[in-house]
């Protein structure tokens, strides 16, 4: 049973079937979010995706970064990414109508801790090209 669904902006329907959501600067004991430290945990973030579904095609949704008016440290200037790190995995009918299905794991930052659903789910998430990004699978 899928945790949500998400109509994408093609008109296709996908399924979120798992769901891995994480502080993006939970355990950072030292520094500010600047442009360096955020390019690392984004990184390690989509390496650690393609670790843990070495079989699935992985996809990074570029992240919004804010730029708060604060004096900028030893680092340069304060930048600072949602707070919310997720990892999921969806998927959908196939797209080879001879295979069972297709499927993408997705890297993205949200706001909040809600599970992404139908409408309210983010633009970027509703915007992927399932077509080009997607691989099909067998049962």
């Amino acid at each position: 049973m899928p945790l949500s669904h998400i109509l994408l902006s093609s008109g296709r329907s996908i399924r979120l079937t798992e769901l891995r959501m994480s502080s993006t600067y939970g355990g950072m004991l030292e520094g500010y979010p600047c442009k360096r430290i955020n390019d690392l945990k984004v990184g390690w973030l989509q390496r650690g995706a393609e670790r843990a579904f070495p079989s699935r095609r992985v996809h990074l949704v570029p992240p919004s970064r804010a730029y708060p008016e604060e004096t900028p440290g030893a680092f340069g200037p304060v930048e600072v990414l949602p707070p919310v790190a997720c990892v999921g995995v969806f998927e959908s009918t196939a797209l080879d109508p001879a295979m069972d299905g297709s499927s993408l794991v997705v890297v993205w930052f949200q706001p909040g801790p809600e599970v992404p659903a139908g409408e309210d789910a983010d633009l970027a998430l509703r915007g992927l090209c399932w077509e080009e990004l997607a691989q099909d699978y067998e049962l």
